[in-house]
């Protein structure tokens, strides 16, 4: 291992490895300008413009650490401080049943969930895990501030999973309709509290719930796309996809919500170009949502910079409709300087659709394929992959990465026994805000 791997003094241990935090900078996507990170920054604090910021590593070659580092493996490009317990990198494979199903030749599967065959063993069967440890890695323990997340579900359970591992106080917002996310292959210590917005909510619901949270002291927002230990953590997909392959794909197929995911994607391939090593190509970001749910898809159809508007009580319809509850946020980093409309306008794809049937049906196939079972989102993703290759958009022989963003839950549902963690508190979709802080307070017994 190169020396160059490691860049700081101190020293935590994983998996009998020694790891020093990483040595960057943060920069204003909008602006340009460079600063520290002086702990927790969301936001450029050297200007006002309004965009996101982005990390920019001291190494600009990739160094890759020993497989039973996990995902750590990554450090380089991870804004780290630190190392924690129980983590796995995405793997990332070629693709022999699906590929010779569809006619392809250069498809290549990144995979994140459970799946040990493959020598992969993540629990919440999410690549939310890949943004867990990354976020909880930057974390600094002793701030004394208790970490808020709101997520539509896989995210939730990612970070309960990690953070109930590795002691970390952590609040959780999540619609109350999807608490059967909440299952874990053993139960999840006190340090986590859920919070639940009733019925009928949504994603959307649950982040307002987390906004009223972090008003008070003893909260620290997580940041969502705006935090970059989140998006980094993500790119590990692409990071894996393209140190397997050698060289940077032609195409990249996701299903998004909020569209992080691609936009974590598209940062880690500028890097690569920067690195030199494994070509000069922007990858097409081929990025799907659950019809009938679309909104990013709406705006990009029209050539929009800004989100369309729409009803919000018909969004919640929509939203129950679709098969993949994760890929319903109502107000993505879609805009903003460094987000999605960037990403897609700088790197080339599109904005695809699959609905409920063709998501399954594309499952389906590939759990007789490849032999594992994917979640819905993943399916949402198969399914415009399946589409844009049968209907001659992609040339079957383009090099091409399939990101399979979970998978492996009904094995694991098989080999474990599962625990269901219950809300701390439900509390309305309309608020009032002295209640919310009254109730937290008196969850945390403040």
């Amino acid at each position: 291992m190169r020396n160059s791997f490691f860049t700081f003094a101190s020293i935590s241990r994983i998996n009998n490895m020694k790891i020093k935090p990483t040595s960057y900078k943060l920069q204003s996507i909008a602006s340009g300008k460079v600063f520290e990170d002086s702990g927790w920054l969301l936001d450029s604090p050297v200007d006002d413009k309004h965009g996101l910021i982005r990390a920019v590593y001291e190494n600009k070659q990739l160094n890759i650490g020993p497989s039973n580092m996990g995902l750590y493996k990554f450090s380089d490009w991870l804004p780290i401080k630190k190392a924690l317990k129980g983590s796995y990198a995405p793997i990332t494979f070629k693709s022999k049943g699906l590929a010779k199903e569809l006619g392809m030749s250069n498809l290549y599967i990144t995979f994140s969930g459970y799946w040990p065959e493959k020598g992969i063993e993540m629990t919440t069967c999410s690549f939310k895990e890949t943004e867990a440890f990354s976020v909880c890695g930057r974390k600094d323990n002793h701030d004394g501030k208790v970490l808020v997340v709101a997520s539509a579900g896989n995210t939730a359970r990612a970070f309960a999973r990690v953070c109930s591992d590795n002691n970390i106080p952590l609040l959780l917002f999540i619609p109350e309709d999807n608490l059967n996310a909440l299952w874990f292959d053993k139960p999840i210590n006190d340090t986590v509290k859920v919070v639940a917005s009733e019925k009928g909510g949504d994603y959307f619901d649950a982040i307002h719930l987390s906004n009223l949270a972090v008003e008070l002291d003893m909260f620290v927002p997580e940041g969502g796309a705006k935090n970059v230990a989140r998006r980094d953590g993500m790119g590990t997909t692409v990071l894996s996809a393209v140190t397997e392959i050698g060289e940077i794909p032609e195409y990249y197929f996701q299903a998004i919500g909020s569209g992080t995911g691609a936009i974590a994607a598209w940062e880690a391939n500028l890097r690569f170009l920067e690195d030199g090593r494994f070509g000069n190509r922007k990858m097409k970001l081929m990025v799907s949502q659950n019809f009938p749910f679309h909104p990013i898809y709406d705006a990009w159809k029209a050539n929009s910079r800004q989100m369309l508007l729409f009803d919000h009580n018909m969004a919640r319809r929509q939203v129950e409709e679709i098969d993949a509850k994760v890929l319903s946020n109502r107000k993505p980093p879609y805009p903003p300087a460094g987000g999605l409309y960037d990403a897609l306008m700088d790197a080339g794809g599109d904005v695809l659709l699959a609905n409920n049937k063709e998501s399954a049906e594309a499952a389906s196939l590939f759990e007789k394929c490849e032999g594992i079972d994917i979640h819905p989102a993943a399916g949402v993703a198969t399914a415009t992959l399946i589409k844009t290759v049968t209907e001659g958009v992609i040339d079957r022989n383009a090099l091409t990465m399939l990101n399979i963003t979970g998978g492996g839950e009904k094995r694991i549902m098989t080999d474990k026994e599962v625990f269901y963690l219950k809300p701390d508190l439900v509390l309305p979709l309309d608020p009032d805000e002295k209640m919310v802080h009254k109730e937290l307070q008196t969850l945390f017994k403040i």
